[in-house]
């Protein structure tokens, strides 16, 4: 098997031809583009764990050569913040998320002209997050829930469908149209955008750059499987596009959602230009993500373990009262398309082996070279600060019997936790391990070579017996760990 750390990806050459295929479309309409970007324009985890060696701001790095001539828009569902949706990768909430992200896009120089609150029906819930928006200076659209969406063409494209959304105000000829998460109405945005810009004379154009699924790899290749794996919640389904079979005779990948759209936008564009310049909803992509698949061996493993670990998550967030056994029983099919159980994961039987063996909350990581390693829970440690301690002493060439935080330094803090800060738990976190170990080594030479060995966990796969919290969580998103926990709640 592949090295967990061997790239598959050539993320040079994606920013050379994705960013050479998008000026290519933006020259194609002349005065106004819509591009509705799916997926994230910085923080693309998911296409980072699948394409392993694809940048998570791959995408924004090509646009800030665009900087002066676009213009953003950041959308939101109403249905999303009723429901206080959170994205799974950073553990906010959408309605957050959209505030991060325009602060994100502004620091780096970005225009954002608006937010568009879409779904809208009377919730309550969005009046009041549009009137906090409101008084922070940021101008807010309503688009509302159309009665047939998205096959009612005659009356979505009319004056009581499309033609009843708030127009978008934009200044600038590139408009990008971006969410929090999939699901959120980006494409409808753009699609009655077109339809109130001809009725004020202007003929704008749409694109759509979206990664996944990838439309040149099979349809029933891992990383497209893996697509499906992350929308499971959105019930999407990866599809042969029948449109684009019809006009070429070939087959490419798209999904369920484009495919129901495409006569919306066929009739929009007949009606706009008198003929629709697309021939089918691949042919309204610019994605070109496929081509750069440098080892596909590489991007199989790690989009088959991407799977497992969204199976994981779907079931942890059952375990909390938050998802539905739908998502769970959806993502189990797609083990048997990609040919996989719970066994290919080594990390998750190394886990449990090691929680039989002692009776207590364990974990697991495969490292780079292939090495299993295992860590319990103890007095001191919990099972995933453990697992980093183990992890970085192999990684550093430390013998495993060294202690490299001492008893002496753990205890205070375990006072302090219990005694001034109120808590119930006085084992140290994975961010208090590392806090501990930065501090010690200014003067301990091992714990200053495990510090520079936290790198190396970069894209290792990671299990643990109980759901861990929202801390380590983070740690390991942050380091780049693949994380996945059995659905058990951990005992204080």
């Amino acid at each position: 098997m592949q090295s967990v750390m061997t790239h598959g990806f050539d993320n040079d050459k994606y920013l050379k031809i994705q960013s050479e295929h998008i000026q290519e479309r933006i020259a194609k309409f002349g005065n106004k583009l819509y591009l509705e970007l799916g997926g994230k324009l910085f923080d693309d985890h998911h296409a980072s764990r699948v394409l392993p060696g694809f940048q998570p701001d791959s995408k924004l790095r090509m646009f800030q050569k665009l900087k002066d001539q676009l213009e953003i828009v950041i959308v939101i569902s109403a249905l999303d913040i009723e429901k206080n949706k959170v994205r799974a990768d950073l553990g906010i909430t959408y309605d957050e998320d959209v505030l991060r992200l325009r602060n994100e896009f502004q620091n780096l120089g970005f225009k954002v002209g608006s937010i568009c609150v879409t779904h809208y029906n009377g919730q309550i819930s969005a009046d009041a997050f549009r009137q906090k928006l409101e008084r922070m200076g940021i101008t807010v659209y309503y688009h509302y829930l159309i009665d047939g969406y998205p096959s009612n063409v005659e009356l979505i494209a009319s004056d009581e469908g499309f033609g009843k959304n708030d127009y978008i105000e934009t200044e600038r000829p590139l408009v990008i149209v971006t969410a929090p998460g999939p699901g959120s109405g980006k494409m409808a945005v753009c699609l009655s955008q077109l339809y109130n810009e001809h009725k004020r004379g202007v003929e704008a154009g749409y694109a759509k750059f979206e990664t996944f699924p990838v439309w040149s790899l099979p349809l029933k290749h891992p990383v497209n499987i893996a697509y499906e794996a992350a929308t499971a919640d959105l019930n999407d389904v990866n599809m042969i596009d029948p449109f684009h079979l019809e006009a070429y005779g070939k087959t490419a990948i798209n999904y369920n959602r484009d495919i129901e759209i495409f006569p919306v936008l066929n009739t929009l564009f007949e009606g706009i230009y008198g003929e629709n310049p697309y021939k089918s909803p691949t042919d309204m992509g610019v994605n070109m993500v496929g081509f750069c698949i440098s080892d596909d061996e590489v991007c199989c493993h790690a989009s088959k373990n991407e799977i497992i670990r969204r199976y994981f998550t779907a079931l942890n967030q059952m375990a909390k009262g938050e998802g539905n056994e739908a998502e769970v029983n959806k993502i189990s099919l797609l083990f048997k398309q990609a040919k996989i159980d719970l066994s290919y994961r080594k990390c998750i039987k190394a886990a449990r082996e090691r929680a039989e063996k002692s009776g207590k909350p364990s974990s697991a990581i495969e490292l780079p070279d292939g090495t299993i390693i295992t860590a319990e829970q103890s007095d001191l440690l919990g099972p995933s600060s453990a697992l980093i301690l183990n992890a970085v002493k192999h990684l550093a060439g430390i013998d495993h019997d060294v202690k490299l935080i001492p008893q002496a330094m753990i205890e205070p803090i375990q006072h302090t936790k219990l005694t001034y800060l109120r808590g119930h738990n006085p084992r140290l976190h994975s961010d208090e391990v590392l806090v501990a170990l930065s501090v010690l080594s200014t003067q301990d030479e091992k714990c200053r070579k495990a510090l520079e060995s936290l790198p190396e966990l970069n894209g290792c796969q990671m299990h643990s017996t109980v759901m861990l919290g929202e801390v380590d969580h983070k740690i390991f998103n942050k380091l780049g760990v693949g994380l996945t926990c059995d659905p058990q709640k951990k005992k204080k």
